[in-house]
């Protein structure tokens, strides 16, 4: 009997990547809807803990957009490293925090990215306090409903479902985005904000994104829209 399950680390075609996505997509959504449950329940610590879980898993989808560009067995396999990598599956946990803080544009969001930045060992430590009990600090016992209260559990909740919702990828997406995104990925900087415009163009073409404004552009270019503008 084997010890450990066969983990696949190659190159996927753009069907499989958009069938991984919907995967991670929906699960996270039934991970978010499990961890609200568990806190309206008063299980706060794991529910806490669940909500980060499900902050991971929608974290796969844009490292399967990543691999969707991978030109050699060797990119893919540094990859799939990032998609079983909790602290690189969480990165973007800090998304709406910035947001209120001002952050409008693609570029006010860097911190997100940043490999110095210790954001996403914090809630992966967080996550784990709220399943475990630890000895931390000077031989104190960290015990998960102590650590994690209903205001920080359902703080992690409202962000677990910014990242989760009901959305169906497919296989021309993930061809359009290596069309548009491939050739200049990792490169010039501007050149990769403006394939990112080219793509989404290509997506409302597609009928695969709403109609009307390219709201990439907007977001790249100028920013998010206040409500109601």
């Amino acid at each position: 009997m084997k010890k450990k399950l066969d983990t696949y680390r190659g190159k996927l075609t753009p069907a499989q990547i958009a069938d991984g996505m919907n995967a991670a997509a929906k699960n996270a959504l039934r991970l978010s809807q499990d961890a609200a449950s568990l806190v309206d329940n008063g299980r706060f610590p794991t529910g806490a803990s669940v909500a980060i879980l499900a902050i991971e898993e929608a974290g796969k989808v844009s490292i399967l957009r990543a691999l969707a560009l991978a030109k050699t067995d060797a990119e893919a396999v540094e990859i799939w490293k990032d998609y079983r990598s909790h602290t690189q599956k969480n990165v973007t946990w800090l998304l709406p925090q910035l947001v209120t803080k001002g952050a409008r544009k693609l570029d006010d969001l860097r911190l997100l990215f940043d490999e110095t930045s210790d954001h996403p060992f914090v809630i992966d430590q967080l996550k784990q306090l709220g399943f475990y009990t630890d000895c931390l600090g000077n031989a104190h016992w960290a015990i998960p409903s102590e650590v994690v209260d209903e205001t920080l559990a359902r703080m992690l909740v409202k962000i677990s479902k910014t990242f989760t919702r009901d959305w169906v990828y497919t296989e021309k997406e993930v061809t359009l985005w290596i069309q548009h995104v491939g050739p200049v990925w990792k490169k010039d900087l501007s050149l990769m904000k403006q394939a990112l415009i080219n793509w989404y163009l290509a997506m409302q073409e597609a009928g695969l994104a709403p109609e009307g404004p390219n709201e990439m552009e907007q977001f790249i270019l100028h920013g998010l829209r206040e409500k109601g503008t």
